[in-house]
Protein backbone atom coordinates (compact mmCIF):
# COMPACT_ATOMS: atom_id res chain seq x y z
CA UNK A 1 0.00 0.00 0.00
CA UNK A 2 1.33 3.34 -1.05
CA UNK A 3 0.83 6.89 0.52
CA UNK A 4 -1.17 7.74 -2.49
CA UNK A 5 -3.44 4.85 -1.91
CA UNK A 6 -4.30 5.73 1.84
CA UNK A 7 -4.79 9.18 1.15
CA UNK A 8 -6.35 9.57 -2.65
CA UNK A 9 -10.05 9.26 -1.52
CA UNK A 10 -10.04 11.73 1.22
CA UNK A 11 -12.47 14.31 2.12
CA UNK A 12 -9.88 16.19 4.35
CA UNK A 13 -7.83 17.77 1.65
CA UNK A 14 -6.65 21.24 1.64
CA UNK A 15 -5.95 23.72 -1.08
CA UNK A 16 -2.75 25.92 -1.65
CA UNK A 17 -2.29 27.71 -4.30
CA UNK A 18 1.38 28.96 -5.49
CA UNK A 19 0.86 32.86 -3.88
CA UNK A 20 0.79 30.79 -0.33
CA UNK A 21 2.72 28.83 1.93
CA UNK A 22 2.13 25.76 3.49
CA UNK A 23 4.86 25.49 6.33
CA UNK A 24 7.73 27.66 7.15
CA UNK A 25 11.10 26.57 8.08
CA UNK A 26 11.37 27.46 12.47
CA UNK A 27 7.58 26.91 12.85
CA UNK A 28 6.19 24.43 15.35
CA UNK A 29 5.04 21.63 13.36
CA UNK A 30 1.37 20.01 14.60
CA UNK A 31 0.89 17.85 11.63
CA UNK A 32 2.90 15.98 8.20
CA UNK A 33 0.81 16.31 4.78
CA UNK A 34 0.49 13.90 2.08
CA UNK A 35 0.30 15.49 -1.82
CA UNK A 36 -2.63 13.76 -3.68
CA UNK A 37 -2.21 16.89 -6.34
CA UNK A 38 0.30 18.93 -7.37
CA UNK A 39 4.32 20.07 -6.35
CA UNK A 40 5.60 21.53 -3.86
CA UNK A 41 8.96 22.79 -3.39
CA UNK A 42 11.57 22.10 0.13
CA UNK A 43 13.52 24.98 0.36
CA UNK A 44 16.06 25.24 2.90
CA UNK A 45 17.36 28.75 3.70
CA UNK A 46 16.94 30.19 0.08
CA UNK A 47 17.51 26.95 -1.76
CA UNK A 48 15.53 24.56 -3.24
CA UNK A 49 16.14 20.98 -1.83
CA UNK A 50 13.66 19.23 -3.11
CA UNK A 51 10.70 19.35 -5.29
CA UNK A 52 7.57 16.94 -4.41
CA UNK A 53 4.44 15.55 -6.28
CA UNK A 54 1.91 13.16 -6.07
CA UNK A 55 2.31 10.35 -3.56
CA UNK A 56 4.73 11.85 -1.41
CA UNK A 57 5.03 13.41 1.84
CA UNK A 58 6.20 16.58 3.44
CA UNK A 59 6.46 17.22 7.24
CA UNK A 60 7.35 14.36 8.44
CA UNK A 61 10.13 15.01 10.58
CA UNK A 62 7.56 16.94 12.54
CA UNK A 63 5.81 13.98 13.91
CA UNK A 64 9.00 12.38 15.04
CA UNK A 65 10.46 14.87 16.70
CA UNK A 66 9.43 18.04 18.50
CA UNK A 67 11.95 20.47 17.01
CA UNK A 68 10.66 23.21 14.91
CA UNK A 69 10.62 23.08 11.26
CA UNK A 70 13.55 22.23 9.34
CA UNK A 71 12.40 23.41 5.94
CA UNK A 72 9.65 25.70 4.32
CA UNK A 73 7.26 24.39 2.06
CA UNK A 74 6.01 26.31 -0.73
CA UNK A 75 3.39 25.45 -3.46
CA UNK A 76 5.47 24.92 -7.26
CA UNK A 77 2.13 24.58 -8.82
CA UNK A 78 -1.93 24.38 -7.09
CA UNK A 79 -1.80 21.89 -5.06
CA UNK A 80 -3.99 19.91 -2.53
CA UNK A 81 -2.45 17.53 0.39
CA UNK A 82 -3.98 15.58 3.32
CA UNK A 83 -2.72 16.79 6.40
CA UNK A 84 -1.78 14.04 8.92
CA UNK A 85 -1.81 14.70 12.27
CA UNK A 86 0.27 12.78 15.13
CA UNK A 87 -2.43 10.92 16.10
CA UNK A 88 -3.60 9.48 12.75
CA UNK A 89 0.39 9.21 11.62
CA UNK A 90 0.78 6.90 14.90
CA UNK A 91 -2.83 4.86 13.91
CA UNK A 92 -1.45 4.72 10.48
CA UNK A 93 2.09 2.94 11.52
CA UNK A 94 0.60 0.68 14.21
CA UNK A 95 -2.28 -0.82 11.60
CA UNK A 96 -0.34 -0.14 8.22
CA UNK A 97 3.39 -0.77 9.09
CA UNK A 98 4.48 -0.05 5.69
CA UNK A 99 3.67 2.66 5.95
CA UNK A 100 6.67 3.17 8.57
CA UNK A 101 8.39 2.37 5.95
CA UNK A 102 7.31 4.31 3.64
CA UNK A 103 8.27 7.56 6.01
CA UNK A 104 11.58 6.05 6.92
CA UNK A 105 12.48 5.57 3.13
CA UNK A 106 10.95 9.10 2.25
CA UNK A 107 13.81 10.81 5.10
CA UNK A 108 16.82 8.28 3.74
CA UNK A 109 16.40 9.45 0.64
CA UNK A 110 15.92 12.97 1.14
CA UNK A 111 18.95 12.80 3.10
CA UNK A 112 20.95 11.18 1.05
CA UNK A 113 19.93 14.00 -1.58
CA UNK A 114 20.66 16.62 0.59
CA UNK A 115 24.55 15.24 1.28
CA UNK A 116 25.22 14.27 -2.21
CA UNK A 117 24.25 18.31 -2.77
CA UNK A 118 26.83 19.25 0.12
CA UNK A 119 29.35 17.60 -1.28
CA UNK A 120 29.00 18.60 -4.78
CA UNK A 121 28.62 22.77 -3.45
CA UNK A 122 32.01 21.26 -1.63
CA UNK A 123 34.11 20.12 -4.82
CA UNK A 124 33.44 24.19 -5.37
Amino acid sequence: MTTLNLFSNSQDFVSFSTAQTIFKEGDQGKVMYAIIEGEVDIIVGDKVIDTVGRGDIIGEMALIDTNPRSATAVPKTDCKVVPISRRHFTFLIQHTPNFALEVMQVMANRLRRMNAQFELGSEK
